[in-house]
C-alpha cells in the first residue's frame, strides 16, 4: 500500500522536528531558506520550448494569445502547489504513488511509455534550444551545440547528486536570473502597446494555427515533467513531520508563487517583445530569425541578451528534465538506471533531429504540442490523489481546490480535442 498522509501514524511523522535533506536548511531556519524546489521545477516553464512558442505567437498574431499565457500561468500555480504538497505530505513523488496504485503491470507500463515520450519531447526542446543559442552566440554547428548542451547538463546532474539539492537549487536559480534578464530587457527598449495587451486578455482564436500555438504555449507552460519533478524535488529536500508539515506547506505556497510570478512575467515579456518588435517582420517566427530581427532592428545588445537567456534556458531546463525522467522510470517501473547513463541515451533523439537538419524552431513547437497532450495523464491523477483522504489525510484538497483542478483539466483536455479536430478536418 502507498504511504498515506495519515502521517500521524507513520514512523516518520512522529518526529517533532523538521529534518532537512542533505544540503538543506538547518533546523529552525527561516521560511526563506525553505524556498527553492518550486524555482527549480519552475525552470521547466522557462525552457526553449516556451521561448519558441511565445516568440512565434507574438510574431504571427501580435497580442492575440496573451490570455493563453496568463491563464496557463494561473493554472500552473495550482498544479505545482498540488505536486509539491503530494511530495511533502506523503514522502513520495507522483510517479512513486502511481507505481503503487496502478496494480496492473501492463497498465503501469503503458502509463510509463506515455510519460517517457513526454520526457523525450521535453529533452528535444531543451537540447535544441541550447544548440541554437550556441550557434547564435559562437557560430557552432547545431549538432556540436547539442552535444555541448548535453554535456553541461550531465555536469549539473553530477553536481546535484554529489553536493545535494540546495547547491543545485542555487545554480539553477542563478540561471533563472540570467534567463529573466535576457528575455525581459528587450521589453524596456521596445515597450509593448498597452491597448494591445488589454485586447489580448480576451479569449479568442484566429484559425487552426492559432489553436495549435495555444496548445503549444500551454504544453510549454504546464509541463507534465515539471509536475512529476516537483513532487520528487519536495520529497528529496524535506523530511516532514506532523509538526513541520503546515510550515512546509506555507513555505511552499510562497515558493510556488515566486516561481510562477517569475516564469509568468518572463513568458509574457517574450510574447510582448515579439508582438511589439517582430510582428509582420518576415522570418521572425523562428529563433534564428527573431535573433536577426532583434539585432538589426533594436540592436546587438538586446539580441545577445536574448541568445544568452536562451542558452541558460536550455542548460538549466535539460538538467531538470533529465531528473524528472529518471524519477518517472524509478517510480513507475521500480528501475533505477544510473542518471548519467540514462542522460546519454535520452540525448540521442535530440541529436538525431539536429543531425538530419530539421527546422529547430518547428521541432521545438511540435515538442510542446506533444507535451500538451501529456498534461491530462499527469494532471488528472494529481488532482484525484490530492483530493483523497486516503492519500493526504487532513491535508487533502478543499472542495474549491478540487473544483479548480478539475476545471483546469477539462479546459486543457477540451483544447487538445479542438486542436485534433481542427488539424484532421482542416478547419
Amino acid at each position: 500500500m502507498p504511504k498515506s498522509a495519515s502521517t500521524a501514524t507513520s514512523p516518520r511523522a512522529t518526529s517533532p522536528t523538521l529534518r532537512p535533506a542533505p544540503g538543506g536548511p538547518p533546523v529552525g531556519a527561516r521560511i526563506a531558506w525553505l524556498l527553492g524546489p518550486a524555482l527549480v521545477a519552475g525552470v521547466a516553464y522557462l525552457d526553449p520550448g516556451n521561448v519558441a512558442s511565445n516568440m512565434t505567437a507574438g510574431a504571427r498574431y501580435g497580442y492575440l494569445l496573451v490570455w493563453v499565457v496568463v491563464i496557463g500561468n494561473v493554472m500552473a500555480w495550482l498544479i505545482q502547489y498540488l505536486s509539491a504538497k503530494l511530495g511533502i505530505v506523503t514522502g513520495q513523488s507522483l510517479p512513486e504513488v502511481l507505481g503503487e496504485r496502478l496494480r496492473n503491470r501492463w497498465g503501469r507500463r503503458a502509463y510509463w511509455v506515455q510519460a517517457e515520450l513526454v520526457a523525450m519531447a521535453t529533452d528535444i526542446a531543451e537540447v535544441i534550444g541550447g544548440a541554437v543559442a550556441l550557434n547564435l552566440l559562437f557560430g557552432l554547428p547545431l549538432l556540436w551545440g547539442g552535444a555541448i548542451t548535453g554535456a553541461i547538463s550531465i555536469a549539473l546532474l553530477v553536481l546535484q547528486s554529489r553536493r545535494g539539492p540546495r547547491t543545485f537549487e542555487f545554480v539553477v536559480m542563478a540561471m533563472v536570473l540570467i534567463i529573466a534578464v535576457g528575455f525581459v530587457f528587450g521589453v524596456f527598449v521596445v515597450p509593448p502597446d498597452p491597448a494591445g495587451i488589454v485586447a489580448g486578455l480576451v479569449p479568442r482564436f484566429e484559425g487552426t494555427d492559432s489553436v495549435l500555438l495555444a496548445a503549444s504555449i500551454l504544453g510549454a507552460t504546464i509541463m507534465p515533467h515539471a509536475i512529476y519533478a516537483h513532487s520528487a524535488l519536495a520529497r528529496d529536500r524535506f523530511r516532514a513531520s506532523e509538526h513541520s508539515t503546515p510550515r512546509l506547506l506555507r513555505a511552499t505556497r510562497w515558493d510556488v508563487t515566486i516561481a510562477m510570478a517569475v516564469a509568468g512575467t518572463v513568458n509574457l515579456c517574450i510574447l510582448l517583445l515579439a508582438a511589439a518588435a517582430l510582428a509582420g517582420v518576415p522570418g521572425t517566427d523562428s529563433l534564428e530569425g527573431a535573433y536577426a530581427a532583434l539585432r538589426d532592428g533594436i540592436g546587438p545588445l538586446v539580441a545577445t541578451l536574448f541568445a544568452v537567456g536562451l542558452l541558460a534556458s536550455g542548460l538549466a531546463s535539460t538538467a531538470v528534465g533529465a531528473y524528472a525522467g529518471a524519477e518517472i522510470m524509478h517510480g513507475l517501473l521500480r528501475v533505477r538506471i544510473p542518471l548519467i547513463a540514462r542522460r546519454l541515451v535520452t540525448l540521442i533523439p535530440a541529436l538525431a533531429i539536429l543531425a538530419i537538419g530539421a527546422d529547430p524552431t518547428g521541432a521545438l513547437i511540435l515538442s510542446q504540442v506533444v507535451l500538451s497532450f501529456g498534461i491530462p495523464f499527469a494532471l488528472i491523477p494529481l488532482v484525484a490523489l490530492t483530493a483523497q483522504e486516503r492519500t493526504l489525510g487532513r491535508y487533502r484538497n478543499r472542495v474549491g481546490t478540487t473544483i479548480a483542478g478539475v476545471a483546469a483539466s477539462v479546459f486543457l483536455i477540451t483544447l487538445n480535442g479542438v486542436l485534433l479536430w481542427l488539424v484532421f478536418t482542416g478547419g
